[in-house]
């Protein structure tokens, strides 16, 4: 072999040599810093870790463990780059900010940091979620009804598995909401007409010995006497149940609770019977009230609203009041209301905005 021929092989054995160190170096590196060993050596994953452990992706019945890699990196190369550049923050503020050193500091930031992992899931569609789950392997007959219509909405709205699935591997951030928003709403009240045919209660009142009136409903004003209005309450009663008040005849949403009084002062039609069996009446009921009103539901729907945004759209994607019945979402917000630390005066609203927009009411 002439030395030009070693010389070039030389230089490509070399270069063999040096991409493999250089690229498989890289690669172990790369994979090092993926492994769930490596996380942990950072203190501030201790108590992520700690969530993490008493999560189904940790321990199941099937054996099947999803380590942090699984969930947070995805596999697409550019994707793959791109996280592993973002993570080299994570990295700085352990060793020079402490910025989550300790519990304290990180429920502080649990809600900005679980924001910045939604986003991102968002924009790859979930792709760390949809390498081990897909809707074309799910059995849904192993799964519940309920869990089967929320996947096929989902299908049909194009939404993807991070807008529903929070807080599957981590304690999802804790929904609060400050008084401010009932303040203003409370603040209204004040400029409520006196004149005004119909009003709108905010909170449960009192009408006398007669029982109490739920927020959001229709009060028929027939007169007014300074802050005292004598209203009328109109709805239905079920047979087996005339304590209360219902919006709608074989809708149990109530809107009063009665007591002995005021069952003795309601005035009643004749009970029917529905398709399922259940007899109801038409009820009536003239009542004196001194609390505060409005003249609008508006403004109390608006507030429904904040309160759907911080207690319901936190932990998943918002539900349209119309995809349930009425009387579903007396159930399905009470569920969801003992997850979170809603008062149960908010959640009783946050009820009544879905019952009075649910599938069998809109549009009527």
């Amino acid at each position: 072999m002439s030395l030009k021929k070693r010389y070039v092989a030389l230089l490509v054995t070399a270069g063999v040599f040096i991409g493999w160190l250089t690229l498989g170096g890289s690669a172990a590196v790369m994979h090092y810093t993926s492994s769930t060993e490596f996380c942990l050596s950072c203190h501030s994953m201790q108590l992520p870790y700690e969530e993490y452990q008493g999560s189904v992706h940790f321990s199941n019945s099937r054996g099947i463990r999803a380590e942090c890699a699984d969930c947070h990196i995805p596999s697409d190369p550019v994707d793959y780059l791109v996280t592993k550049v973002r993570a080299t923050k994570d990295i700085y503020h352990e060793f020079f900010t402490g910025k989550i050193d300790d519990e304290e500091k990180y429920e502080q930031h649990r809600l900005a940091m679980a924001e910045t992992v939604w986003a991102q899931m968002r924009e790859n569609d979930s792709a760390t979620c949809r390498s081990c789950h897909s809707y074309d392997a799910m059995d849904t007959y192993a799964q519940n009804e309920e869990s089967v219509k929320m996947h096929q909405y989902g299908i049909e709205n194009n939404q993807t598995c991070i807008d529903c699935h929070k807080g599957m591997a981590h304690f999802a951030p804790e929904p609060e909401m400050d008084s401010e928003a009932f303040d203003n709403l409370m603040a209204q009240t004040a400029t409520t007409d006196a004149a005004a045919k119909v009003v709108y209660p905010i909170q449960n009142i009192e009408m006398g010995d007669l029982g109490t009136i739920n927020p959001t409903v229709a009060l028929d004003v027939l007169a007014t006497e300074g802050t005292k209005r004598q209203v009328k309450l109109a709805g239905y009663q079920m047979k087996g149940a005339e304590q209360v008040m219902y919006m709608g005849e074989g809708q149990r949403a109530i809107i009063a609770s009665l007591t002995e009084q005021g069952q003795a002062a309601v005035e009643h039609g004749e009970y029917q019977a529905d398709e399922y069996g259940n007899e109801w009446r038409t009820a009536s009921l003239i009542a004196e009230i001194d609390s505060p009103v409005l003249a609008s539901q508006e403004p109390i729907w608006t507030y429904a609203e904040e309160l759907d945004n911080v207690y319901c759209a936190t932990c998943h994607a918002k539900i349209p009041a119309n995809h349930f019945t009425v009387n579903a979402w007396g159930p399905v917000a009470k569920g969801m209301g003992d997850r979170t630390d809603i008062s149960s005066s908010d959640l009783e609203i946050l009820t009544k905005f879905f019952q009075n927009h649910a599938k069998d009411v809109a549009g009527h």
